[in-house]
C-alpha cells in the first residue's frame, strides 16, 4: 500500500506506463502529466515493457544481500547453546557477542522464549485453557470483599496539588485531620456479576455485618436468594457479629484459603475496576465529591457497562428483576 503522499498509486503507475509504452508519449511530457520526475517514469514504463501491469505492483525493499548478518556457523552455535536454556546474555558471553545480536538470531531462528519452554527438557509448553469457572443461577454464590481507599482533603489531595500540599495536610493538628483512610465493602454476585457497595468508615466486624444485612436486602429486592457467601480470612469476617448475621440471613458462609486470593477472584476484579473507572477515573476535590459520584457509577456499572464475561451485556441483563435497569 503506497504511502499517504505518494504521487502514484499502481493504477497511476499503469496509466503512465500505457501513455509511454502504447501511446508513444515522451518521458518528459508523460512525467509532467503525472507530476513526477523523468526518472521515475522511466522506471515504471520499464518495468511495464518487462513485466506487464503485474510489474506495478508495490517491490519488498528487503535487499537481496546482507553481508553483515551474523555468519550461519555462528548462528548454529546460538541455536546449540540455546538447548542449554541459556539467555541472549549467557550466550552473547560465551560467544563473544551482544546480547541485542543473539537475541536478533534467536527471533530469526524462531526459538520460543525460556518462559515457554520446559526447562528439564527444553521443549515448548502446552499451557491449558483458561477456565473460567461460575456458578448456574444468580445467588448460588455473592463474593464480599473490602477495597481500602486513602482518604481526599476537602480542595483536593496529591493528585490536584501536588506532594507539597498532600504534606502540608498531613502536618496539620490530629484534631483538624480527618481519617486517613475509607473502606469499600462490595457484594458481587457470582452469576451475574451484579454488585453493591457502600463507603464505610472501617472494617470492623459490626459494620462488615451491617453492611451484609443492607446487601442481603439489596439482593433480595432485585430478586436474588443468597445461598452462599464467599470471603476472606479478614478478621471481620471471623467475628460474633458476621456469623450472627450469617445465620439471620440463612446464608452458608465459605472463606477463601489462605494467602490465596485468586479463590475470591470476581470481587476483587472488581475492586481493580472501581479504582480504575470511579476512585482514580478523575480528580476529586474531596471525599464527599467521591462519596457521591459512587451510587451513579455503580448504576452503570450494573445495568450499562458491558461486561466481558457476559459476552459483551451488563450484569442486569441476567437479572429480570432489577430496578432501574432502563433508566
Amino acid at each position: 500500500m503506497p504511502h499517504a503522499n505518494a504521487p502514484l498509486t499502481e493504477l497511476g503507475r499503469l496509466r503512465l506506463a500505457r501513455c509511454v509504452v502504447d501511446e508513444g508519449w515522451p518521458l518528459r511530457r508523460a512525467a509532467e502529466r503525472f507530476q513526477v520526475s523523468a526518472t521515475t517514469a522511466t522506471r515504471w514504463a520499464a518495468r511495464y515493457r518487462q513485466l506487464g501491469a503485474a510489474g506495478m505492483a508495490d517491490r519488498s525493499s528487503r535487499p537481496h544481500r546482507c553481508p553483515a548478518r551474523t555468519h550461519r556457523r555462528l548462528e548454529r552455535k546460538v541455536a546449540h547453546l540455546r538447548t542449554k536454556q541459556l539467555g541472549p546474555a549467557a550466550i552473547a558471553g560465551r560467544l563473544g557477542m551482544h546480547a541485542s545480536t543473539v537475541h536478533r538470531v534467536l527471533v530469526r531462528l524462531g526459538c520460543p522464549r525460556l518462559s515457554a519452554v520446559d526447562l528439564a527438557t527444553g521443549q515448548p509448553i502446552r499451557r491449558p485453557p483458561v477456565i473460567r469457572y461460575e456458578h448456574a443461577a444468580p445467588g448460588d454464590l455473592v463474593h464480599v470483599d473490602i477495597k481500602k481507599l486513602g482518604t481526599i482533603p476537602d480542595g483536593g489531595g496529591h493528585r490536584a496539588h501536588g506532594r507539597s500540599q498532600a504534606k502540608q495536610n498531613n502536618d496539620l493538628p490530629a484534631l483538624r485531620r480527618r481519617a486517613s483512610h475509607s473502606y469499600v465493602h462490595t457484594a458481587i454476585d457470582d452469576n451475574s456479576r451484579l454488585a453493591y457497595s457502600e463507603i464505610l468508615p472501617d472494617e470492623t466486624g459490626p459494620t462488615a455485618a451491617a453492611f451484609w444485612t443492607r446487601a442481603h436486602t439489596w439482593f433480595a429486592a432485585a430478586g436474588i436468594t443468597v445461598v452462599r457467601v464467599l470471603t476472606d480470612n479478614g478478621g471481620c469476617y471471623q467475628s460474633r457479629a458476621w456469623k450472627q448475621t450469617m445465620a439471620l440471613t440463612d446464608c452458608r458462609h465459605k472463606r477463601t484459603r489462605p494467602y490465596r486470593p485468586q479463590t475470591n477472584g470476581k470481587v476483587e476484579r472488581f475492586n481493580r475496576t472501581l479504582q480504575r473507572e470511579w476512585a482514580y477515573q478523575r480528580i476529586y476535590t474531596s471525599d464527599a465529591a467521591r462519596a457521591r459520584a459512587l451510587p451513579r457509577w455503580l448504576h452503570i456499572y450494573n445495568n450499562h457497562r458491558p461486561h466481558t464475561a457476559l459476552g459483551g451485556r451488563p450484569p442486569a441483563s441476567r437479572v429480570t428483576n432489577l430496578s432501574g435497569q432502563y433508566i
